[in-house]
């Protein structure tokens, strides 16, 4: 229990706080990539292992925390989560070999796992007027951390040296945790049974295999064996993890209610979206930064760039109540539309105004807007065909698959930026062919957002599919009479 009795904003400010915390560590080591090789004694290709640890286990460690949260205790999961973080920054910080930074960015990675068990908690504690501005602001930490932790990490670095990250990273969990302890009760909403472990085993394999290729192709090459093979691995264990999961009693994840149409449609358009914003901070980043010779360039140094990008991480964070709001009067659907529609809308426009660094500005800030509209209606969706018993692991599925869409949006990129390039004073940069097909690969996936948002059933037709597919015997909210058809948040 806990000590003080606090209002319900303190309890989602807490949370919020939470979910940005642990979203900047995703891009906390970036700025250090160049240096860390002479730092720590490394080739760049180890260096580039410490982002890609993070994503690891923060991929792998999100379905699972989620799954255990709805079981075992909601408050307790958020604990351990943020507890590993804390843990993963001290051991980086302390450490000083390589060794130790890989674990501790490991640990950290376990952090992006608390964020939809967040949302699952104001679910609970939440007042139902208060519910869907809680759940937007904590769905767009997400994006708030990654377009902010590049400049923060940037200022961190140039002031008080590499080991400033992690030790603010590791005051800010302390700090979290005792404020946790103080504001937030366990979660009445509790649905104890059996873990399934080779569920979760063999969905670890199936990530891993996904996400290697993803993050280290362009350095193993495409056609490498080991992309190759990873893949294989991955297609091998799909085809073995889909049957054991329709097999088993309790599942790690439930693919019954995964498929269902308002799900399945919500999951995949999420993807897209998390393609679409990841991609705005890798375009953003060259059209500040790279040479005017390339074209489109602006050449600004990399602390200035940084700084130009903070409004569009702010928007984030400004619009998520205003989201809020738009699911309360229109629901998750058209909010949902209206978020990938701007952001498609926002790419192209970008794609014939870059010219100016005010241009490059307003439509970084412009596509974050639209990504915290989206962001806050993906989270209203799924809980609103998911049952109670799975609404962290539900909403841990779709976090999933918006990093899914993220580190797609990485490969991609790269791959683009590779394959097209112009050299300028001896140095290789990505043309400006590649920047227009970048852009407009950013109106082709949120185009794809908007076409499956589109076919996502609305309230009454919901409803009618819960008891086609027999959601009632299920135990959804809605089904259960738990009140949740009343509240306009879970359209």
């Amino acid at each position: 229990m806990s000590v003080l009795r606090v209002p319900s904003w303190l309890t989602m400010g807490v949370l919020t706080l939470c979910g940005m915390v642990v979203s900047l560590q995703q891009t906390l080591v970036i700025p250090l990539l160049p240096e860390l090789p002479s730092i720590l004694g490394v080739s760049t290709g180890d260096a580039s292992w410490l982002v890609t640890a993070t994503l690891l286990t923060g991929a792998v460690a999100t379905p699972i925390v989620a799954r255990t949260a709805d079981m075992y205790g909601k408050r307790r999961m958020l604990l351990v989560a943020l507890s590993a973080m804390t843990v993963g920054s001290l051991v980086a910080a302390l450490g000083g070999t390589f060794l130790s930074m890989l674990i501790g960015r490991a640990m950290q990675g376990f952090g992006a796992s608390l964020i939809p068990v967040g949302m699952s908690i104001m679910r609970d504690q939440l007042p139902k007027e208060k519910l869907a501005g809680g759940i937007a602001l904590m769905s767009a930490t997400l994006g708030i951390g990654s377009a902010l932790g590049l400049p923060l990490s940037g200022v961190l670095y140039s002031a008080f040296g590499w080991t400033s990250l992690f030790w603010s990273s590791a005051l800010a969990g302390a700090v979290l945790i005792l404020t946790l302890l103080l504001v937030l009760d366990e979660s009445s909403q509790r649905f104890p049974g059996r873990f399934d472990v080779p569920g979760a085993l063999v969905l670890t394999i199936i990530l891993v295999s996904v996400l290697l290729p993803l993050s280290k192709g362009a350095s193993w090459g495409w056609a490498s064996g080991q992309v190759i093979g990873s893949l294989a691995l991955a297609a091998v264990s799909l085809a073995v993890w889909i049957p054991l999961q329709l097999r088993t009693r309790e599942p790690m994840v439930n693919l019954r209610t995964a498929v269902r149409r308002p799900v399945l449609l919500t999951n995949v358009s999420s993807y897209f979206v998390g393609f679409a914003m990841f991609l705005n901070s890798l375009v953003t980043t060259q059209q500040l930064q790279v040479p005017t010779d390339t074209g489109y360039g602006l050449a600004l140094p990399v602390a200035v760039a940084g700084l130009a990008m903070v409004p569009g991480g702010l928007m984030m964070l400004v619009l998520s109540p205003v989201s809020g709001r738009m699911i309360n009067r229109w629901g998750g659907k058209p909010t949902l539309l209206t978020g990938g529609a701007v952001m498609g809308l926002t790419y192209l426009w970008r794609m014939f105004n870059h010219d100016a660094v005010r241009e490059v500005v307003l439509g970084n800030m412009a596509v974050s807007m639209g990504s915290a509209i989206a962001f806050a209606a993906m989270p209203t969706l799924i809980m609103a065909s998911a049952p109670r018993s799975e609404t962290a692991s539900a909403n841990g599925l779709n976090t999933l698959i918006r990093s899914l869409g993220t580190s797609s949006s990485s490969a991609v990129t790269a791959l683009v930026f590779a394959s097209l390039t112009v050299t300028v004073d001896g140095a290789v940069f990505p043309s400006g062919r590649a920047m227009a097909l970048a852009l407009l690969l950013g109106v082709a996936v949120c185009t794809a957002s908007v076409l499956f948002t589109v076919f996502v059933p609305g309230r009454e037709r919901a409803g009618k599919e819960d008891e086609a597919t027999g959601a009632g015997a299920s135990g959804s909210a809605r089904a259960r009479g738990s009140g949740d058809e009343d509240e306009k948040v879970e359209s």
